[in-house]
């Protein structure tokens, strides 16, 4: 809920005084008598507005190239892990469809030796 009052509050303060079809002029003047001083601090308004959203504009140029790098890294991370992985699983394929009983009983009773030790080493 605050966070659409601070909009709006931002909005109104960058576009204060702007309406649809320029800027207001005040009552006591005609259209074609607006005042050279008005004209001036409108001016300035406006170049304040465009400073603020270049500033602003910049900012989310930066943020977006930070977040790219670090997506690319993570894309680049990923690609890396995924090679050793599948380097990893075509080594347990190759283990595993040798024909050798004697490699296959020896993979075995490794496993159930290491169970074992780890088991009466933890309780």
């Amino acid at each position: 809920m605050n966070s659409r009052r601070d909009v709006r509050n931002n909005r109104a303060a960058l576009f204060d005084g702007i309406e649809e079809g320029g800027i207001r002029a005040s009552s006591s003047y005609s259209s074609h008598e607006i005042d050279e001083q008005d004209n001036e601090r409108a001016l300035e308004g406006l170049e304040d507005r465009v400073s603020l959203l270049k500033r602003l504009s910049g900012d989310i140029n930066e943020e977006v190239d930070s977040h790219n790098l670090m997506l690319d890294r993570m894309g680049n991370d990923m690609d890396s892990s995924r090679g050793v992985l599948s380097g990893t699983m075509d080594r347990f394929k190759m283990v595993f469809e040798t024909k050798s009983s004697r490699r296959m009983l020896t993979l075995v009773a490794s496993f159930v030796v290491i169970f074992l030790i780890i088991y009466y080493l933890t309780r």
